[in-house]
């Protein structure tokens, strides 16, 4: 056979890998191995579609193997490179050459702060389904390849087909990311050489982007979703006066400017006067230099600071000084349509009260990375009724390499707090300072757990979170007696006392300063490498603003180190909302991440629970897990109200805890005596499905159920065609099964006497709806009138009746049990998806067939069934041309944390891409919309910037 090949195709078949295409191996390059370099060209001989991925290439690695990819580029063998500048090691004359003379696709990370890509990997792709793959240590170099020490598996399709997956899985996610940039020898040569030089230590320093584009401009994940909540608080909530809390170094000017950008495409009559309020030249002339640069105007803005006086005042860059008592006389309280506060912690001042309460704008936004002050006021109580509009989300910041990596310890500190007081949702400030103020046993312990994991505790530069003023006193003290530079700070200290503390911990004069909340105020260390958390606190907020103050990168700090003493805690108390902070993950997934030690953290990150406190941690979560109705009967007994939202802001629990095991709002309250009537006969199974709209999140939806369940709600021929549609997603998510009835009408007629019913059902719709964080989009063309929104979420009964395929008479959503739905109404194919498809979160064989491989491309794995030129398949790819739609929703589990069947989000229409396979197809779908940032990261493959 192989002689019948080499006559058929000599150049393809003239040399062949010695390793079988079915094996896998280990190459060291010693000399009784195969060489690297040998075993390449042969894989480059046989390869219909070549991918490389390397930190970097080097031109005589090239040179070893410029036959093979001669040979590779004559047969039209499609090659993609993926490489980096790190160290300036490229050879730009060897990408020149891929592009030039082997026709090879590369694409380039630019970034020179950081760089995450040291992987080394070739995947060899062939028709036959023989796919190949290198991973190891050798970059394309000729030591790397010949005769360097260096280690590289070789796997097979056949030997190990999930990790060939997942190669390839994660090389089109990087090949996707727009961290990685199409490289063009003649329009990006001269970039690429001033960025190696960079890299490499001797260039000139220009800015590479400081000719930015508005196009260039893009927000990072984390900030596209931070714009995004902003959108829903103005568009959904109608709020105009808005808080946007994110760590220091995370890009809050630039998301005020990209927001900016977004306004002013809306705004009618011009551009929308800005007023842009800092307290430093330096933020002022840096926050100008933004704008510009996101708005591609660099005639945009003029400065008022210093003698700086404005001629246009269109767009004012102003410090608060300048803004005095005159120059506000001068200025109309609605001159400024839109006015951004940075630093608005300091909002409390009469500087910043006097600017706040003198204007009138459209759109007031605040930034800030600290909300709550030294004084105890929190901003946004004082200024935005107690809300944040949008606030950070840790773990897409760090996966987005913007912070320092963490290591958090949670220590467990011999303390016990089961007996203390608790009052509004957390322990009394003065017990936790009886417990802890002159415990010399547990100032030990913190001593003790730096000398273990700081590696140098006298070049530390650390902050301790302390309880009282006295408590922080007494470990400043214990800590001198022991041999630390260390002192307290607090509220009564001097101002010049504050600032010399901070200037000698950012010089190295002291090793810790301990306070009591004067941290969030005005402190900028970005050295600080050791956080001590010497105080519980069960505000997911306030933990992130601790942390927030040493997640600052800089080039010196590898990692931030945080101790955290954790003590025997009462049963109110909920460790679940620091830990979720850190990880996104639910509440049942928590507990099996710390039982496996956290296997899935950002990169460079790790959680770390010393003996009894992983005890701890999981007997309070499984605690609160595990709450009985017992336990909610008791609670609202307690708080004496018989409204939903009042109790969930009192007892701080999630909404999902009261709905599962089938209970109700409404059968607590009868239970607890707050409902003296008699129940309905058929109100307690009706009770079991208010779970199901736990997921409203548009608020089309929720204003036309909540008409629906009205005392003078329309008959259903009354209504207009949108609402009997959405009349038929209510009476499906109630009963999926028709519940017995024969017309729409009769079933929702049966609610009428349910009083309780109802009213559990629109305060939970109201509940859920203030707490919704994306914005819907309309459906467009044909798909006009059918009542889903884009990005928002709906289980299968709304969704089989909003497109008609779910109907009395006919399917009904109970029987449904298929992830693809042909509606033939409206031609549409509408696909089901679960990424999760395995419960058990570490499989390594279960991410690899649906996964996002960008915010606007999907890659979906079709029925097994389904062949290329079958009537589906042809369907599938041919759809724009016949005139159907196809339609992607999407969840991330089958079960939600209280074990009932997790809704689904639209993602949208989409059009097909590409393919490869066939029983099943691999599809990658162009989607109309990108996805919501933090769906992005959950639904990615692998995210590379």
């Amino acid at each position: 056979m192989l002689a019948l090949a080499r006559q058929e195709a000599p150049g393809a078949y003239s040399v062949r890998p010695l390793t079988p295409l079915s094996e896998a191996s280990l190459l060291t390059n010693s000399p009784e191995d195969l060489s690297l370099g040998t075993e390449l060209r042969a894989e480059l001989a046989t390869a219909d579609r070549i991918d490389l991925l390397c930190a970097f290439v080097k031109w005589y690695g090239i040179r070893v193997l410029e036959d093979a990819l001669r040979a590779a580029k004559d047969r039209g063998v499609p090659i993609r490179v993926i490489t980096t500048t790190y160290m300036g090691a490229t050879d730009r004359h060897a990408l020149d050459r891929l592009v030039r003379d082997f026709g090879a696709t590369v694409k380039v990370n630019y970034e020179i702060r950081s760089t995450r890509l040291h992987a080394k990997a070739w995947l060899f792709r062939r028709n036959t389904g023989f796919d190949t793959a290198y991973v190891g240590s050798s970059n394309l170099s000729r030591a790397a390849l010949l005769d360097g020490l260096e280690w590289n598996v070789r796997l097979s399709s056949v030997a190990t087909p999930a990790v060939l997956d997942k190669f390839e899985a994660t090389f089109d996610a990087y090949w996707n990311d727009t961290a990685f940039e199409t490289y063009d020898p003649d329009q990006h040569g001269a970039r690429l050489d001033e960025a190696l030089a960079q890299a490499s230590g001797t260039g000139t320093g220009t800015d590479l982007k400081i000719n930015l584009s508005g196009l260039e401009v893009r927000p990072f994940p984390h900030q596209r979703d931070m714009l995004e909540r902003l959108t829903v608080e103005r568009e959904l909530r109608d709020r105009h006066r808005n808080l946007l809390v994110a760590a220091t170094g995370t890009g809050k000017t630039v998301m005020a400017a990209l927001d900016y950008r977004g306004l002013r495409k809306n705004f009618v009559g011009g551009q929308p006067r800005l007023l842009f309020v800092a307290h430093r030249k330096e933020i002022l002339r840096q926050s100008l230099r933004t704008y510009r640069e996101v708005l591609d105007d660099g005639s945009f803005g003029e400065l008022l600071h210093g003698g700086q006086d404005p001629r246009d005042w269109n767009h004012v860059f102003a410090s608060v000084q300048s803004l005095n008592v005159q120059r506000l006389e001068q200025l109309a309280p609605d001159h400024f349509d839109i006015i951004v506060i940075d630093e608005f912690h300091h909002a409390t001042a009469s500087t910043y009260r006097r600017v706040i309460e003198h204007f009138k704008p459209k759109e007031l936004l605040g930034l800030t990375a600290t909300p709550e002050r030294m004084d105890g006021r929190n901003v946004q109580d004082e200024f935005f009724d107690g809300r944040i509009a949008a606030e950070m989300r840790l773990w897409e910041a760090l996966e987005n390499d913007l912070l320092c990596p963490f290591h958090y310890f949670g220590v467990p500190d011999g303390t016990d707090l089961t007996n203390l007081n608790w009052q509004k949702g957390s322990y009394t400030d003065q017990d936790l300072d009886k417990l802890y103020t002159g415990n010399h046993a547990r100032a030990r312990i913190a001593v003790k757990q730096i000398q273990d994991k700081v590696s140098n505790p006298g070049f530390m530069r650390a902050l301790g979170f302390c309880v009282t003023k006295a408590h922080a006193h007494f470990m400043a003290g214990f800590f001198r007696e022991v041999g630390f530079q260390a002192v307290a700070l607090d509220s009564d200290s001097s101002s010049d006392a504050r600032a010399q503390a901070l200037a000698d911990l950012r010089d190295g004069k002291l090793q810790v300063i301990f306070s009591v909340d004067l941290f969030n105020e005005g402190l900028d260390i970005p050295d600080v490498d050791t956080l001590l958390l010497l105080r519980p606190t069960n505000s997911a907020t306030i933990f992130l603003q601790q942390l927030g103050r040493g997640l600052r990168r800089t080039e010196t700090k590898p990692v931030l180190t945080v101790l955290d003493f954790i003590g025997q805690h009462r049963a109110e108390f909920r460790f679940e909302e620091q830990f979720r902070a850190l990880t996104n993950l639910t509440r049942n997934r928590l507990v099996d991440h710390i039982e496996h030690d956290f296997p899935q953290l950002p990169s460079g990150c790790q959680i770390i629970l010393e003996g009894k406190s992983k005890d701890f941690v999981l007997d309070n979560i499984r605690t609160q897990l595990g709450a009985t109705v017992k336990t909610l009967i008791k609670e609202v007994k307690s708080y004496h109200t018989p409204l939903l939202a009042d109790y969930l802001r009192e007892s701080r629990r999630d909404i999902k805890e009261l709905y599962k095991s089938d209970n109700s709002w409404t059968a607590v309250l009868r239970r607890a005596g707050f409902l003296e009537e008699t129940a309905p006969p058929a109100e307690a199974a009706l009770l079991k499905r208010v779970h199901a709209f736990l997921h409203v999140d548009d608020p089309e939806r929720a204003d036309a159920y909540q008409r629906l369940l009205q005392d003078d709600a329309p008959t259903y021929a009354e209504m207009s065609p949108l609402d009997q549609a959405y009349a038929r997603m209510l009476f499906f998510n109630i009963w999926d099964n028709a519940g017995g009835f024969t017309s729409y009408q009769e079933g929702l007629e049966s609610l009428r006497p349910l009083t309780a019913f109802r009213d559990e059902l629109c305060q939970l719709l109201t509940y859920v709806m203030e707490r919704t964080d994306h914005f819907p989009l309309s459906l467009s063309g044909r798909l006009s009138q059918v009542p889903l929104k884009v990005h928002s979420a709906y289980n299968r009964s709304e969704i089989l009746a909003a497109l008609g395929v779910a109907r009395l008479g006919g399917q009904m959503p109970r029987s449904f049990a298929q992830g693809v739905q042909w509606v033939d109404k409206l031609q549409t194919d509408a696909l089901l998806i679960t990424l999760e498809k395995n419960e058990k979160d570490f499989s390594p064989t279960v991410r690899y067939k649906d996964y996002a491989l960008s915010p606007t491309l999907f890659h979906w794995e079709s029925q097994n069934a389904t062949a290329v030129d079958s009537r589906t398949g042809k369907r599938y790819q041919h759809h724009e041309a016949l005139g159907s739609e196809v339609l992607l929703f999407m969840r991330r589990y089958k079960n939600t944390d209280i074990g009932k069947s997790q809704p689904w989000m639209l993602l949208g229409p989409a059009t097909y891409h590409t393919h490869t396979g066939s029983k099943p197809m691999a599809i990658t779908w162009r989607l109309e919309h990108e996805l919501p940032a933090d769906v992005w990261t959950y639904s990615a493959a692998v995210t590379a910037s």
